[in-house]
């Protein structure tokens, strides 16, 4: 006889299927096998079920991440594959993205095959990967791309490191229409942003510390609008910052280039003021900047311009986050709160509903890395987040499954609470 899963009396949310109403939803051999009003508790004859009371609970695909740092292989006292996944499923994530700047470089179908199957010894979240654009992250030839592609990375990123070289750049994104994959940038020119280690402007200058101009981002993200309207290429903006990449990419997506952008919690809650005692919890790249910039984030996330919401989990080290401010490494470990930082940031001021939230946090992230995930349909593989949405908690770095602690939102109350995280339809978090 058959085993499953049945959650019943929640809140259903599935963007992907135009679903906002009190359901049951059944789960059989790690598929959704129905989602209506009322399942009986038996089920089929084939079939026991395990119940799940998910009353005054919101039933939600499982959420997605397309962008964190598990830093393995090289950087395994920061955080591992299994760390990560750990703190992944804690925080309501069945699928994540793992970026390509790991010690030795995402680059051949190798290191592809390696995070895989870390991620499968884990057993906890499905972790993909994205591959280095070029070789090393060092903007010059390009890496195996076809070859990573076949092995199974979702996307290509020189994240850490914008690719400078138009001419390299042009080449990759033509390379990358034989795959049908999208190529995800790190905007910054280098040039403008020099040494720079906060925000350019007056709280750079009182505290003495080099600044990165905001065209330092929007520079580069013009000139790639023009190179994907030659390439037409699937394209994609991470972590973008400023009111005037917000206005870039508002004109470029009325041209219709195939572009998307994500946006972090980090530039939507936290501004340049932060860095004045010289904390290097708040020391992120692109940095934080003003209230303007967070206002035009926030509008455009209204206004439908983002695609995704990503945490740009960023682990370090206690020792590293000790240094000057200067020499300390970039970086924020948000993965576990991140859920309760949107819901500040975006539901309680009304700038999102839950529905909207779980939009940009499920089935876009899915469409922009091109997975068939972020749906609760009929015959899916059985990916499923159970939150309530009234539960507050303080953040307690202390408690993070993560390996590293650099998240300045200590002692925060937020709202939002990861009730259960159930992954191909194995239950893998429960609160």
């Amino acid at each position: 006889m058959n085993s499953g899963l049945l959650i019943k009396n929640g809140r259903v949310i599935d963007p992907a299927n135009g679903i906002d109403k009190k359901c049951d939803v059944s789960i059989v051999e790690g598929i959704i096998a129905e989602v209506r009003e009322k399942i009986a508790d038996r089920g089929r004859g084939d079939c026991n079920f395990t119940v799940v009371d998910a009353s005054g609970k919101l039933v939600v695909p499982g959420l997605i991440d397309i962008h964190v740092h598990f830093r393995e292989p090289g950087d395994e006292e920061e955080e591992t594959i299994a760390s990560g996944s750990a703190a992944a499923v804690a925080a309501g994530f069945t699928s994540v993205v793992c970026m390509p700047n790991t010690n030795p470089v995402i680059q051949c179908e190798t290191d592809v095959e390696y995070v895989h199957r870390k991620a499968r010894q884990a057993r906890k979240t499905h972790v993909y990967t994205m591959g280095a654009i070029t070789k090393g992250l060092e903007g010059v030839e390009l890496a195996e791309m076809g070859f990573m592609a076949q092995a199974g990375a979702v996307g290509f990123t020189d994240d850490g490191r914008g690719v400078q070289d138009p001419a390299v750049m042009l080449r990759a994104l033509k390379y990358a229409t034989m795959f049908d994959v999208v190529i995800a940038q790190h905007c910054q020119d280098d040039r403008i942003a020099g040494k720079g280690v906060m925000n350019s402007g007056y709280q750079s200058t009182i505290l003495g510390l080099p600044g990165i101009d905001p065209l330092a981002e929007e520079a580069i993200l013009w000139r790639d609008i023009q190179l994907i309207k030659k390439a037409k290429v699937r394209y994609h903006a991470q972590h973008i910052s400023t009111a005037g990449s917000v206005e870039l990419i508002r004109a470029a997506k009325n041209d219709g280039p195939p572009m998307t952008c994500e946006v972090a919690p980090h530039h939507l809650l936290l501004t340049e003021e932060c860095c004045g005692e010289y904390d290097t919890n708040f020391k992120v790249n692109p940095p934080l900047r003003g209230q303007k910039d967070i206002d035009a984030l926030k509008q455009a996330i209204a206004d439908g311009l983002v695609d995704a919401l990503a945490s740009d989990h960023a682990p370090h080290l206690q020792s590293e986050k000790e240094l000057e401010f200067l020499a300390a490494p970039f970086g924020i470990a948000s993965l576990e709160c991140a859920l309760g930082l949107y819901v500040k940031a975006l539901i309680e001021p009304g700038i999102l509903d839950w529905p909207g939230l779980i939009h940009l946090m499920t089935e876009k992230p899915a469409k922009v890395i091109g997975i068939d995930k972020g749906t609760l349909g009929i015959g899916k593989q059985a990916d499923v987040t159970i939150i309530n949405p009234n539960a507050e908690y303080k953040i307690d770095v202390s408690k993070f499954r993560s390996k590293s602690r650099n998240c300045p939102y200590h002692n925060w109350v937020v709202k939002g609470r990861v009730e259960r995280t159930i992954v191909g339809g194995e239950m893998r978090f429960e609160a």
